[in-house]
């Protein structure tokens, strides 16, 4: 199912963007020209009467983008783990002692070593989606991985330093 996004040109406040979700509820945001943002929810019966308005700031609208993406890339990958038997999801994170804090994906070789793929890494607050070889890690991040059992816990292994490759 397609989800559509309306934008309308506000003039002189900036621009509202709207979604109507499968319940017929209508979300929107409304970015002002002064970079303030309000997320509003309409009222059913008029689409142009708000219930509620939440002004954000940019460090509020960033943590809820990131809220909503993190948690629809690990629902799909969920989803997808049901689908095929044997392919399993896992958060792994990477021990501060790792031999791979401050060097690239691609050092670790994990795909060809193990069939399993590090799908994203969540940092802080931040989800980086299919990073690639140069991506660099840092301490604490937290890998996501999809494979076998055994592809995961080889995962696990190279990135705690445990397994010499």
């Amino acid at each position: 199912m397609r989800v559509r996004v309306e934008q309308t040109p506000l003039p002189g406040i900036g621009v509202r963007h709207d979604l109507v979700t499968s319940s017929g509820r209508t979300v929107g945001v409304v970015s002002h020209r002064n970079g303030r943002r309000d997320l509003v929810l309409y009222d059913v019966d008029d689409p142009d009467s708000s219930l509620a308005s939440i002004p954000l700031t940019d460090d509020e609208a960033e943590a809820l983008a990131d809220v909503l993406g993190a948690s629809l890339m690990l629902g799909q990958l969920a989803g997808l783990r049901q689908q095929a038997a044997g392919l399993l999801t896992e958060q792994i994170a990477l021990p501060a002692g790792s031999p791979f804090v401050g060097r690239k994906l691609g050092d670790t070789r994990t795909r060809s070593r193990t069939g399993a793929s590090i799908v994203a890494v969540l940092r802080d607050r931040e989800v980086i989606a299919s990073p690639g070889p140069a991506f660099k890690f840092e301490a604490n991040d937290v890998v996501v991985a999809v494979g076998t059992r055994k592809g995961l816990d080889g995962v696990t292994a190279i990135l705690a330093g445990d397994d010499d490759g």
